[in-house]
């Protein structure tokens, strides 16, 4: 998949030069992976295809590479860096086949609302990674955070709603089993990528002291 034999934690050497993939097997993301518990399992189930994990955690990195060990999971890597700055310069273009969005920090204050994930920034790095086609499966718990997704969607001609995938418990992500435990309600759905004019991706305005290293992780605005 990526280089690196000896964990699977993709180690950044390079902020600026994008990371090398087998482009002959298609590629899944999943941002904000925890301890891999979904990912790792369609790693399992998919061995033709790769695994990329995005976290900024660094215990559940560790964690996720230990499952990947004891599992002998080969076709999985996790990163430790801001999910914005990978798929805006890190990842090949077009060819992700379906990137996963499984309750992300909703930032609920207004004042907040800025640290969100999604947004036009988001959006367009994202279209640029995604095959034509490709999915971006996304899933929360907030249902404010839910339509505010959805209307950002539903703004970008890029993107066409289609059926989220099913998810049985035993690939619930850790987030997932404890509010379903708590009984509360889950808001999903998913998006695929549409042809359209390919244009560059523009640089990212980002204060040198909010620079990405690796194991640090400030959002950009």
């Amino acid at each position: 998949m990526m280089t690196d034999s000896v964990d699977h934690i993709l180690r950044v050497t390079d902020i600026t030069k994008p990371f090398e993939f087998d482009l002959s097997r298609p590629l899944e993301i999943e941002v904000g992976c925890g301890k891999g518990k979904f990912l790792t399992e369609r790693a399992k189930q998919n061995a033709d295809c790769d695994f990329l994990g995005i976290e900024r955690m660094l215990e559940r990195v560790r964690l996720f590479d230990g499952k990947c060990r004891r599992g002998k999971i080969d076709n999985a890597k996790v990163l430790r860096l801001e999910a914005l700055y990978t798929f805006h310069y890190l990842l090949p273009a077009h060819h992700a086949r379906t990137v996963y969005v499984f309750f992300p920090d909703p930032w609920p204050k207004k004042k907040h609302h800025s640290h969100r994930l999604f947004g036009p920034l988001f959006l367009n790095a994202l279209w640029k990674r995604l095959e034509v086609g490709g999915k971006l499966e996304f899933a929360t718990d907030h249902k404010e955070y839910f339509e505010t997704v959805k209307e950002c969607f539903a703004g970008d001609k890029r993107f066409e709603v289609v059926e989220p995938m099913p998810r049985p418990k035993e690939v619930w992500t850790e987030f997932e089993t404890m509010f379903r435990e708590q009984g509360l309600p889950i808001y999903s759905a998913a998006w695929k990528s549409l042809p359209a004019d390919d244009a560059p991706l523009s640089p990212l305005k980002i204060p040198p002291e909010a620079e990405p290293r690796e194991g640090i992780f400030r959002r950009c605005p």
